[in-house]
């Protein structure tokens, strides 16, 4: 209620946008991706037409902090010619915010973990990121952990192409002629060795093309290749992911020990420390029931039980609850388009809860890139309110001191 008028522009795949006026935040329809010239062109012609039917005159505008986004190219050339304050929002803690937003959280409410499993958005780093452990509130954040940061060979075409993810996987992990002398009896190695691995190799290493990126979305993509079910390309954004949940067997799911579940280990990185998600002991495994020829189903069931276990154990981790201090946090935040995965999402909640956790999650708007202008909307309204909070207080204490002096 306290927040002036704002629009928020949201994404660039699955986008929508955000008004906020008369203390409520008005979520458009979705629009799509923008990089598609006619999607793009609707995009305008409805924020034009909400801007009309809403009387909406915003005294700023919210974007995504990647400059290549179309909507944020948009902001910044709105901003200028409307001479309009643009504030710019980290795209993991918008998907935070989001479901915060959605859940009513308050504004000064404690900060909660933020788990954000998606497939790329830019990080504080420069770095691609996409699967974050995030101390947050509205106003502020801190990553707590992440995934392990594997490099992306062909950048784009590595979100498309779900071998390349794969090959760049296994390089990291274990390298080609540990590969070879372990595994060259696999189909897979022979599918492997048949692409152009020179040209991967020297992009990896001269660092061309080939960001770092620690995404959730990614390690699906190289797990579904490496079984066998979408190698080559994606048809559509997720198909390698939605085909790995799709072959999931309930029974092994459900029934089987938790010790075949495969694993993970969460160690911290060089250089800054940071804990994260190493899936080095799962990739073994998974290749261990290649060689057993271990049904794809359950192959599939293994990786999602085991995933949803490390997540939750780097989570525990994170909590500190036996620092005499108490807790870090107490309250854990789903979001990220990895969870409309139904069976990582059971999981992960379940499992959460077990230990105690208070568990936030979104029902009414999307957990995907179509709830970023939620988040966006929630973040610039809190850093707006908080920043004539801090003008009214100061320009107080101002009085109070002008009022001493005359006396």
């Amino acid at each position: 209620e306290a927040a002036p008028e704002l629009l928020a522009l949201g994404g660039e795949l699955k986008a929508t946008f955000c008004l906020v006026k008369d203390g409520e935040a008005i979520l458009s329809q979705h629009q799509g991706d923008l990089e598609d010239a006619l999607t793009f062109d609707d995009y305008r012609k409805n924020l034009a037409l909400y801007r009309t039917l809403f009387d909406h005159r915003p005294v700023a505008l919210i974007a995504d902090r990647h400059p290549e986004y179309l909507s944020t190219k948009l902001a910044h050339g709105r901003s200028g010619a409307e001479q309009i304050e643009l504030i710019e929002v980290q795209h993991h803690h918008a998907h935070v915010a989001s479901c915060l937003a959605e859940n009513g959280r308050l504004l000064d409410a404690a900060p909660v973990l933020g788990i954000v499993l998606d497939g790329l958005g830019l990080g504080d780093d420069g770095t691609i990121w996409g699967g974050e452990f995030l101390l947050a509130d509205y106003r502020s954040y801190e990553r707590l952990g992440t995934f392990k940061p594997v490099a992306m060979p062909g950048g784009g075409a590595a979100s498309r192409e779900p071998w390349r993810n794969l090959y760049a996987h296994l390089i990291a992990e274990m390298g080609w002629p540990q590969f070879t002398m372990n595994f060259s009896e696999l189909e897979l190695f022979s599918y492997l060795e048949a692409k152009p691995r020179a040209t991967l190799d020297a992009m990896v290493a001269n660092g061309v093309n080939a960001p770092l990126a620690s995404s959730c979305g990614r390690l699906f993509d190289a797990a579904s290749a490496a079984i066998g079910l979408c190698r080559d390309a994606q048809a559509y954004e997720g198909e390698a992911g939605a085909k790995l949940e799709a072959i999931v067997d309930p029974h092994t799911l459900a029934n089987e020990d938790e010790a075949l579940s495969y694993p993970f280990s969460v160690p911290n990185l060089r250089g800054n420390n940071l804990p994260y998600i190493e899936p080095l002991a799962m990739w073994n495994a998974i290749l261990g029931d290649l060689i057993l020829k271990t049904p794809a189903p359950v192959m599939a069931s293994r990786f999602h039980k085991g995933l949803a276990k490390a997540i939750v154990a780097l989570a525990r981790k994170l909590a500190r609850r036996d620092d005499p201090a108490g807790a870090r946090f107490d309250t854990i935040a789903l979001s990220g388009g990895c969870f409309q995965n139904r069976i990582l999402f059971e999981e992960v909640l379940r499992r959460l809860e077990a230990e105690e956790f208070t568990v936030l999650t979104h029902a009414l708007v999307p957990a995907n890139d179509g709830g970023l202008a939620l988040g966006q909307a929630a973040i610039g309204a809190a850093q707006l309110i908080t920043r004539r909070k801090t003008t009214r207080e100061e320009g107080n204490v101002q009085c109070v001191s002008e009022s001493r002096a005359e006396l």
